[in-house]
This record gives structure tokens, C-alpha cells and sequence, in this order.
């Protein structure tokens, strides 16, 4: 039995956080309100699954394209769907394709999980519905503290706002519609989402709940951006060399916004200004450049 699925990439503009600690029985109410968006890289989970003669553990996990440092989200998630059945004569086989800079407000934390939680449904033919499989990979970020709010924005993909944290089936969504655009961006070095959130959780939260109010307002790709970069200098992420590139994008009237949480700097333009943002990029050969556009359509299992 084999199944492919993919999640693509998320990329928070700004947000507000929910983790009473009095609530860790029930992580799917846990996450965060607040805005971004989904790319159309991201990570494709492919599944093989064997008879289990003679192997020591019961899974095999390798990763293709970058590399992420740690196996326990995924084994998260495998562990769930354990429980769902009699699978102990099973052997899995799963290989994380991650097309995605690990560490640098990407989402890839979340893409792995919520890719490997609709993959494997298919493949052990649990039939969960859509929601349940999107909890799975949401109680797996809470419990092994990689995120927050990625997994219910990058399950429905598209350009959002988070009104209502949680997991998918409880946190809820309203998607902005936009014209068609590009979405360019420059990955400078990682951030410990963990580290970070512990440390400014009372300077988010002051900021981030008003915005989400402002953009449900405006629904405005460019106010969007610009609330990102005030976000991400009030919780004073801005590095020296971030500061430098959003000072010559905007002294070219470019508008941009900072990932969360990452040295990455993105701007959402026009098709037509693509070739000009770039050339300005270029200038920063230590960065990892990507180019994309929005993903509508959320994670979802790929044809075999």
C-alpha cells in the first residue's frame, strides 16, 4: 500500500497567541488568531507500506531536499494512527519531501505533519474525515512545540486570517481573495519558534489581536504587509540586514512583510514587478530566494 500527500508552506504575517496551560488535555483548542498565507512549495509525504519481518523499530523516516534536525513530529503523528488499528505486522517507509528552508517561518514543521496525517489515512484506509486528520497533525505541533497556528491556515490554504485559533473543525478561517500575484521572498538563517514565543508571548499578544481586527476590516493584500512589518518590529525581530533590504525595497516602492519566525523578509506583488524584486534580492547572495504564488487549495492526498 502507498500514498502521497502535500501541504504546502505557510508564512505568518503577525498573530496572537492562545496557550492557557490550563489546557494541555486539549491541544485542538490551543493555536493562534493572526494572518498569512500558503506558497505553492511546501512538503510532499510519500508512504510505502511493508509486511514487518525482522525490523527493530516498526518506521523508516528520510527526508529529501532540506534537511530537518528532528524525527518527533513525525513519529507524532505515525503514533496516532497507531491507535486507530492492528498494525503491528506493518512496516512504514516514509520519505518527507521538503522543498522549503527548515527554520525560517516557513511552516515545514506543520506542512510535515498535516502531509504524513493525510497520507497515511489513505494508505491504512482509516477513512477519517477531513477535520479529524487535521487535528491529528495539530495536536502534533502543540505537543511537540513547533507551532501554533500554521496547521489550520496551511489545511486551507490561500490567504488568511485565523478569527478563531485552533485546530481544523474548531479554529476558523476567513480567506481573502486576491488578484493574481507573486509572492517573492529571501531566507537570511532560522529562528527557534519555541525559544521565541516563551520570551515575547506578552508583546505578541498586545499587537497581534488588534491587527487581525484591522485586516478583517481592510481585507487588503498591501495593508497586510505593512501590519506585518510593524508587528515584526514591535516584538523586535528585525535583524540589521533585514532592515537594509526592506529600506531599498521601499525606496523603490515595494512593500513587504517579515515571516514569522525567521530571518525571511517576502513581498506579495504584482507578476509584472517580478523581474524588478529580484534584482534587487540578487544583491544578497548569503539568502535563499524563492519565487512562488498563493496555494488555494490547502493540503490535500495526490494521485498515486
Amino acid at each position: 500500500m502507498e500514498a502521497t500527500a502535500f501541504c504546502p508552506a505557510h508564512i505568518t504575517g503577525f498573530f496572537k497567541a492562545y496557550l492557557d496551560e490550563n489546557d494541555q488535555k486539549n491541544p485542538e483548542k490551543l493555536g493562534s488568531m493572526g494572518a498569512g498565507f500558503s506558497i505553492r512549495e511546501g512538503v510532499t509525504t510519500h508512504i510505502n507500506i511493508l509486511p514487518r519481518i525482522n525490523q527493530d523499530s516498526n518506521f523508516k523516516i528520510t527526508t529529501i531536499g532540506y534537511q530537518s534536525d528532528k524525527t518527533d513530529i513525525s513519529e507524532y503523528v505515525l503514533n496516532e494512527f497507531l491507535k486507530l488499528g492492528n498494525f503491528e505486522n506493518i512496516f512504514f517507509d516514509i520519505q518527507h519531501e521538503i522543498t522549503i528552508p527548515v527554520g525560517y517561518g516557513l511552516g515545514s514543521s506543520s506542512a510535515v505533519a498535516l502531509s504524513l496525517s493525510y497520507a497515511l489515512d489513505h494508505a491504512l484506509k482509516t477513512r477519517l474525515d477531513h477535520t479529524a486528520i487535521g487535528q491529528i497533525a495539530h495536536n502534533a505541533e502543540i505537543n511537540c512545540k513547533t507551532g501554533l497556528g500554521d496547521v489550520l491556515a496551511s489545511y486551507h490554504g490561500g490567504f488568511e486570517i485565523r478569527v478563531k485559533p485552533g485546530a481544523p473543525g474548531i479554529g476558523q478561517v476567513e480567506k481573502i481573495n486576491t488578484k493574481d500575484i507573486s509572492i517573492i521572498m529571501i531566507c537570511f538563517s532560522p529562528i527557534s519558534t519555541n525559544k521565541f514565543i516563551k520570551e515575547r508571548l506578552s508583546q505578541i499578544n498586545g499587537l497581534g489581536g488588534k491587527m487581525v481586527n484591522r485586516l478583517l476590516e481592510s481585507k487588503n493584500y498591501e495593508h497586510f504587509q505593512d501590519m506585518s512589518l510593524e508587528f515584526a518590529k514591535y516584538v523586535q525581530v528585525m535583524t540589521l540586514r533585514m532592515e537594509k533590504l526592506i529600506q531599498e525595497l521601499a525606496s523603490n516602492g515595494i512593500k513587504c512583510g517579515v515571516a514569522l519566525f525567521g530571518e525571511t523578509v517576502f513581498t506579495m506583488i504584482p507578476k509584472e514587478k517580478e523581474k524588478y524584486v529580484l534584482q534587487i534580492l540578487e544583491k544578497y547572495p548569503e539568502g535563499i530566494i524563492i519565487r512562488s504564488e498563493l496555494d488555494n487549495l490547502g493540503a490535500r492526498v495526490l494521485s498515486n
